[in-house]
Formats: C-alpha cells, sequence, structure tokens
C-alpha cells in the first residue's frame, strides 16, 4: 500500500487491557494516515473482533456497528462489582454455594429473546451530556432508562466453582448491538440472589466478520491487507445489482425505484448497491417509497 492512502475495513483482534481508542492510535501510526475510526467500542478488558475503518470506509462504520455481535463470555456468581465486571470493585458477596448448574440453565433462559435492558453504570451512555461512567465514578448516583435489546442465543457451555463459594459459568452470546453483557452478568447474579459480575469477555464476531479475519495490533504494517469496500459492503449488507446507468444516477445521489429485489430486507436497514464492473456504488435506504442514498461510495 506503499505510496497510496490505504483505503477498506481492518478487523483487529484487540488484546485486553487497551480502550478502543488506543487501538485507533496503534493503527494510526502502522497504516501512515490518521483516517481510522471504530465499529462498536469494547471496554479495556475485553478481547476480541474489533472493525476499523481507514479513508472512505470509515462512512460504514456507523452501520457496521449495528450489527449483531457474538461474545465468549465467564459470569462470577457470588459477587458484585461497581462496573459489572472484573475491572470495578468487589460489592456485595453472597456466597453461591447452594446453586445448581440447573438453576443457573434456567436463570440464563429468562434473558433470551426481547428484553429490556438496563445498561451498565459504568457505561458511555450520556446523561445530560457527561458520560455515566464519569458521573458514577464522582459518587453520583446515576439512573439509566432500560432500553429494548435481543439475545437470540445465550448458551452455558460450562460451570466451574474456583472456590466453594463462587460459582463461574462459561457462556456464549449472540446479541444486537446496545446490549451489555456486563448487564446480563449482572441480572443473572440477581435473579440467583448472589450477584454476579463478568471476569471475561471476549468478542468472536461482528456482523460478517469474525476471528478468522483479524490481525494481530503487533503484526500491523502498511503491507496489511484491509478488506476492501466491495468486500465489506457485501460482507455487511443485503446486495443490489443495477445497470450502468442506473449506476451513475446513483453515483450523483439520486434515486431508485424500489425493486423487487430490495423489497424483502430488514427494515430500514442499508443496501449495498453495485454497479456493472462489480464495485459499490452507495449504501442506499427505501425513505417514501424510493431507495435513496445514506452514503456515497463512488469513486
Amino acid at each position: 500500500m506503499t505510496g497510496e492512502q490505504p483505503e477498506g475495513l481492518l478487523v483487529v483482534d484487540k488484546p485486553s487491557g487497551m480502550t478502543s481508542h488506543d487501538v485507533v492510535a496503534r493503527v494510526r501510526r502502522s497504516l501512515g494516515t490518521r483516517k481510522v475510526g471504530h465499529a462498536g467500542t469494547l471496554d479495556p478488558m475485553a478481547t476480541g473482533v474489533l472493525v476499523l475503518g481507514v479513508g472512505r470506509a470509515t462512512r460504514l462504520l456507523g452501520y457496521v456497528s449495528g450489527a449483531d455481535k457474538t461474545y465468549q463470555a465467564t459470569i462470577r456468581l457470588g459477587q458484585t462489582t461497581f462496573s459489572d465486571d472484573a475491572d470495578g470493585e468487589v460489592g456485595v458477596q453472597v456466597s453461591a454455594a447452594g446453586v445448581a448448574p440447573e438453576e443457573v440453565a434456567r436463570a440464563v433462559a429468562t434473558f433470551t429473546g426481547d428484553l429490556l435492558q438496563v445498561p451498565s453504570t459504568v457505561s458511555a451512555i450520556k446523561v445530560a451530556g457527561e458520560r455515566a461512567y464519569r458521573r458514577a465514578r464522582d459518587g453520583e448516583v446515576v439512573e439509566l432508562a432500560a432500553r429494548p435489546v435481543r439475545v437470540s442465543q445465550f448458551d452455558v457451555a460450562q460451570v466451574r466453582r474456583p472456590t466453594p463459594e463462587l460459582l463461574d459459568v462459561d457462556v456464549t452470546v449472540t446479541c444486537s448491538s446496545g446490549t451489555y453483557v456486563r448487564a446480563l452478568a449482572r441480572d443473572v447474579g440477581a435473579a440467583l440472589g448472589v450477584g454476579g459480575h463478568l471476569t471475561a469477555l471476549r468478542r468472536t464476531r461482528v456482523g460478517g466478520f469474525a476471528l478468522d479475519v483479524a490481525h494481530r495490533l503487533d503484526r500491523l504494517d502498511q503491507r496489511t491487507q484491509l478488506v476492501g469496500l466491495d468486500e465489506a459492503v457485501a460482507a455487511t449488507f443485503q446486495r443490489l445489482d443495477v445497470g450502468a446507468a442506473e449506476a451513475t444516477a446513483v453515483s450523483h445521489g439520486r434515486p431508485l425505484p424500489i425493486v423487487e429485489a430490495s423489497q424483502h430486507h430488514d427494515g430500514d436497514a442499508p443496501i449495498g448497491v453495485f454497479g456493472p464492473d462489480g464495485h459499490v456504488v452507495a449504501l442506499m435506504s427505501p425513505r417514501d417509497g424510493l431507495l435513496r442514498v445514506v452514503v456515497g461510495l463512488a469513486g
């Protein structure tokens, strides 16, 4: 990529202990470009798939961040923490010695499907213009409103006892954007009457991008192959192929009629529109009976 500005999506396997902003800064240095952003924050404790946009691909990030995500996590029952994860100060401790694996499975099942979830207090959600975690760490009592989320998979893989008083539960979670796995750990613990928090979190998938395409941060340089715009859009959005005249019109921001091929997609989710040369022209969404450009990608 020497001599030209890099462009595309980059999937990174984020190490523990770094913020998502730390990763962006590292990628900027490694690729030699300032135009880098990320799609969906991972907490410093968490590891795994972090999707970054480079160059024009930063325009896709708002849509990529809305994709479903899959995690592998460990819930510790018998302790709560201030942040609902292992980075927070330990709060209430109640013995989980009497909690049976069957009870854990039943509790987990109640947090599957469409839920109203109260996010973790130590979160980046803004309250009166300030991040909730800042208010909470200043000693303020922060009350966040419940929000609708969907947990399509919440499976128990293993139950272990690190001590007689604690129970560690390894789980796999697939959920909608905006779901806090930390909050799931908190709520499962509360349902069982012993409290809970997250001790490990690894994101294994964001939309169409999984760990098998993720790069290690310490191996990035200007020769690193990015996922090009065409491939990135095809992997993330429903595809619509159009002729040369329509592609030219779309490249100039003009709408298209909603054709049969685009009538059965997921609600208002954008559609990737490709010209006859196989290159993406734009992301378009239906509005007022037409497909309208939401992100122009031609040229």
